[in-house]
C-alpha cells in the first residue's frame, strides 16, 4: 500500500495569512491551478488511486477531485480540520498561541490536541488495518494540521503535549508526501 498525503490548495485566507479552520473558504484561482498541476504530476508519474479520502471541508474535497481527476471521494469526518474555535479567521500574527494551538484561555471552542491526534491516528490505523497488505494507492487530502500530524505518525515523532511541534512536518498547499506501508 502506498499512501499519498496532500494539503489542500490555496484559499484567500491562506493568501491573507489568516487562520483557516472549519469556517474556511473554497479554493481560490491559485489553489485550483495548484490542484491541476498536482493532477499533472500524478498523471506524468502514472499514479492512479484506488481510494481517495478527504476532509469534509470544501477546499479539501475540491483538491481531492481536481488532483485525482475523480469524483469518487470518500469523506471521512476524522480528517476534518483542527477546530480553531473562536480563533478561526483571525490574522495569524494576532493569535495568542500556547504551544501549537490557540490559547484555550483566550479562545473558546478550541479542540483539544489529544482528541485531534486520536481521531487522525484512528483514521490512519483503520486505513492500514483495512488496506495495509493490499497493492493499492491511496490519496488522503486534508489540511496543514493533518499533513503534519500524519507525517509525525509515520516518522515516529511523539506528540505528548501542545508544545510538541508536529506542525513543523506540515506540507505547503498542494504539496504531497508519500508513505509506503509494507
Amino acid at each position: 500500500m502506498v499512501i499519498y498525503v496532500v494539503r489542500h490548495g490555496q484559499t484567500d485566507l491562506n493568501l491573507e495569512r489568516k487562520a483557516q479552520g472549519r469556517n474556511g473558504l473554497p479554493l481560490n484561482e491559485e489553489g485550483i491551478k495548484q490542484a491541476k498541476l498536482l493532477n499533472r504530476k500524478f498523471e506524468e508519474a502514472n499514479i492512479t488511486f484506488n481510494y481517495i479520502y478527504s476532509s469534509p471541508q470544501e477546499r479539501a474535497v475540491q483538491t481531492a477531485k481536481i488532483s485525482s481527476g475523480s469524483d469518487k471521494i470518500i469523506i471521512d469526518e476524522r480528517l476534518d480540520v483542527y477546530d480553531l474555535g473562536s480563533a478561526d479567521g483571525l490574522p495569524l500574527s494576532e493569535i495568542k498561541m500556547t504551544g501549537t494551538v490557540p490559547d484555550m484561555k483566550i479562545y473558546s471552542g478550541v479542540e483539544d490536541l489529544e482528541d485531534y491526534k486520536k481521531r487522525i491516528y484512528s483514521f490512519i490505523e483503520d486505513l492500514i488495518k483495512d488496506y495495509g497488505k493490499a497493492n493499492c494507492n491511496i490519496l488522503i487530502v486534508g489540511h496543514k494540521d493533518s499533513s503534519g500530524m500524519l507525517d509525525a505518525y509515520f516518522n515516529g515523532f511523539e506528540i505528548k503535549t501542545i508544545y510538541d511541534d508536529y506542525l513543523k512536518f506540515a506540507s505547503s498547499n498542494c504539496e504531497y508526501k508519500k508513505y509506503i506501508i509494507k
